[in-house]
């Protein structure tokens, strides 16, 4: 692991308070410039004799240049800078990925298998160091590669599934995510993505009703449409996007099309810190430095308060 995946932002949107703070110290130093253009509207001996008196009094540029270092400094400790901890392995369940992979008639048959088989690798690679399952279902739905981080052994299963792996015929990916649901279960996973590659065939009240139970446990359900491949038999089911879309939405996920899937593996491929972060377990895995920054931030604004002679 290098020491840029070792390093997150538990608070990112904090980062946009910097160019504002930026901003308002530019304006605030403009503003209080000492004298501005008076010195040349006034006349020389005037100006002089009205400083000698008191008469004149100067910005304070510098205090507002302290002032705007120290809100700095706030807003970098507010964005979460944290470092892994050195035992977070120990935690790697707190985040998991579970591929449910559509094998029946219509997937396997119509041309598109390969092409769906590479996007459950690419869903692998793009988790990470996190662990990865594969469901696979048809008329029934097994475990085919229980949560591993082994990548290779991952891509060798997958390059062996075809239409022949499940005896039984049909299509419910209803049984497929409940195995999902129960194998993120029984791992104690916290922060977990299911991630459903199909033709969007088979969808019904059951498969809603796991869908809103993977959601329930804040986990995502969220799904890649693959159309129909030019070898699908003319009576096999047609693909049904619709229904697709309308499942991962009901698992508080996103949908994709195989062709374009970008939207599901940015999902998949956030980082630890960010996944973990809606469920408050984020301090398992990483250490907070933004407390030092705070700390940090007390220097320049001791000087703030220095009394004038």
């Amino acid at each position: 692991m290098s020491g840029l995946d070792a390093f997150a932002l538990l608070r990112p949107w904090w980062i946009a308070a910097l160019p504002i703070i930026a901003l308002l110290a530019l304006r605030a130093a403009w503003r209080s410039a000492p004298l501005g253009d008076w010195t040349r509207a006034v006349d020389p001996a005037l100006m002089n004799l009205l400083s000698r008196r008191g008469a004149v009094l100067g910005g304070r540029r510098q205090a507002n240049l302290i002032a705007a270092a120290t809100a700095g400094l706030i807003a970098l400790a507010l964005t979460g800078p944290a470092f892994e901890r050195p035992d977070a392995k120990t935690f790697r369940n707190l985040d998991a990925t579970v591929v449910v992979l559509d094998l029946s008639r219509s997937i396997a048959e119509g041309g598109r298998l390969k092409d769906a088989r590479q996007l459950a690798q690419g869903v692998a690679e793009a988790a990470g160091t996190r662990s990865v399952a594969v469901v696979i279902y048809a008329g029934d739905a097994y475990l085919a590669v229980p949560p591993t981080t082994d990548r290779d052994a991952l891509g060798s299963t997958l390059f062996a599934l075809d239409g022949d792996v499940i005896p039984d015929r049909g299509s419910h990916p209803e049984r497929g995510l409940a195995l999902a649901r129960r194998t993120l279960g029984e791992a104690g996973v916290i922060a977990g993505d299911v991630v459903l590659i199909s033709d969007g065939d088979g969808i019904g009240e059951a498969a809603t009703r796991e869908a809103a139970a993977i959601r329930d446990r804040g986990w995502h359900l969220h799904a890649v449409f693959v159309p129909a491949g030019t070898a699908l038999p003319k009576d096999a089911p047609r693909p049904d996007r619709t229904a697709l879309e309308r499942l991962a939405s009901t698992g508080a996920g996103v949908t994709a099309d195989l062709g374009a899937p970008g939207a599901v593996l940015d999902r998949v491929g956030a980082s630890t810190a960010q996944h973990l972060a809606a469920g408050g377990y984020t301090v398992l895995a990483f250490v907070d430095a933004g407390r030092w920054l705070i700390l940090l931030a007390l220097l320049p604004a001791l000087v703030l308060f220095r009394r004038s002679a």
